[in-house]
């Protein structure tokens, strides 16, 4: 019963899976919410520009159009000078406050021949926020550090001088950072669920196919005198006498038809039927051998004997 009941469980496995699976799977909103709008990009950049600009004092000057270098390059042009240690942290609320997600880097280019003055990766700036913030929360010192300290975050290159002229802010998206940033987390998680439960999954098979395996080796009647055994349903029929035999009562006997006429020590027949209970008691064999003698009494061609002192032979007077 244990195993029918078993097996039939299984079926409900993938549906217990199934959750699991269903939240490790990237959604749909996550990608429409990271990805590129041109109109956000341009009003990031503007923004940026504005910042750095009245930094330095000059809330005059034209801001240039937004130019589009490629799919994922935009760059904005600032002929007047600015402050390269406040573009980190102005960049980046403009960024976030459009909801742009996507990992980026920065380089700032000579307008005359591209030449890269100045660059950082968006991890630099957020790296040294993180540091920045955790000292705050662990220093109550530098709980007094003014707002303008606290947004000079060292990137690369900061602290070097500011090369004049005319200059691109150039930010260019990564797009594999963005679709690895799923794997990097997730994946991991999801790769361990699907070995477990699958790992799982054969095993049970195995155990399964074994059982199946099991029964059909067994032969389906074992005949002896008059009487037949069937050891996977149980039944003894006995000089057509049909009756239903305890799981120990059928290794009991089926041990004693498999060696007929021939004598089974005690302790060898304990160690064949009761070995898996863990606690072996002599006296259940004569309990169950007593048991087996009625049952088979109607049988006058065969007979279960006791050797005083040694075991049980199944005597078929063969």
């Amino acid at each position: 019963m244990f195993s029918v009941c078993y097996l039939k469980n299984q079926r409900l496995l993938p549906l217990l899976a199934f959750p699991f699976l269903v939240w490790l799977l990237p959604q749909k909103t996550d990608v429409k919410s990271t990805d590129i709008s041109s109109e956000k990009i341009n009003l990031a950049l503007r923004r940026t520009a504005d910042g750095l600009l009245r930094q330095s004092g000059d809330s005059t000057s034209r801001i240039p159009a937004i130019e589009q270098v490629s799919k994922l390059i935009w760059r904005v042009r600032l002929d007047q000078p600015f402050n390269y240690e406040q573009l980190p942290a102005i960049l980046q609320s403009s960024l976030d406050l459009h909801g742009i997600l996507q990992a980026y880097n920065v380089t700032i280019r000579k307008c005359v021949d591209a030449t890269i003055d100045l660059g950082y990766h968006q991890f630099d700036f957020l790296q040294q926020k993180a540091k920045l913030d955790n000292k705050i929360k662990t220093n109550d010192s530098l709980s007094l550090l003014s707002n303008s300290n606290k947004n000079e975050i060292l990137v690369p290159c900061v602290g070097r001088d500011m090369p004049e002229g005319c200059h691109y802010i150039e930010i260019s998206f990564l797009e594999n950072e963005l679709k690895n940033s799923f794997w990097s987390t997730k994946s991991l998680i999801l790769l361990f669920i699907l070995v477990g439960f699958a790992g799982y999954w054969f095993l049970i098979k195995q155990k399964s196919m074994y059982l199946l395996n099991d029964d059909s080796r067994e032969p389906e009647w074992l005949e002896f005198g008059n009487s037949r055994l069937d050891v996977p349903g149980q039944i003894l029929l006995c000089s057509g006498i049909r009756q239903t035999l305890t799981f120990r009562e059928t290794k009991l006997l089926k041990l004693l038809v498999t060696s007929p006429d021939r004598l089974l020590e005690r302790d060898f027949i304990i160690q064949q039927v009761w070995a898996d209970e863990g606690v072996l008691v002599g006296r259940s064999v004569d309990v169950f051998v007593s048991r087996l003698r009625k049952k088979l009494s109607a049988d006058v061609s065969i007979g279960i004997v006791a050797v005083h002192g040694v075991g049980y032979r199944l005597e078929t007077g063969k």
